[in-house]
């Protein structure tokens, strides 16, 4: 199967209103956008939920031409940042070590 073909679940740009998460997932079950929207107003009017699971999918979705998802690019900076930081931090302790005076006798 071509790349092209297959089918993904992306935020679109096309027919967005905020972050385009329920016009991704109109066009990616194949149903108008207007009714995931109405099931999620619902579902925040009874219970709140509708915000949430729209902040769940605008978090997780790739936004279209995109590859990451929000969360994946906030995590991939954290490990660049932390792993950066661990080794400025070791190379700092050791030199730490070696500049300190050594004790007379």
């Amino acid at each position: 199967m071509d790349e092209k073909n297959i089918k993904q679940l992306r935020r679109t740009r096309d027919g967005r209103i905020i972050a385009g998460v329920c016009s991704g997932v109109g066009n990616y079950l194949g149903i108008d956008a207007n009714l995931i929207r109405i099931g999620l107003a619902i579902a925040t009017l009874f219970g709140g939920m509708g915000v949430g699971v729209y902040a769940i999918g605008w978090l997780l979705m790739p936004d279209e031409g995109s590859q990451t998802s929000i969360v994946q690019d906030l995590i991939s900076k954290q490990q660049a940042k932390s792993s950066s930081t661990s080794t400025d931090t070791w190379q700092g302790t050791t030199d730490t070590w070696d500049d300190r005076p050594k004790p007379q006798q």
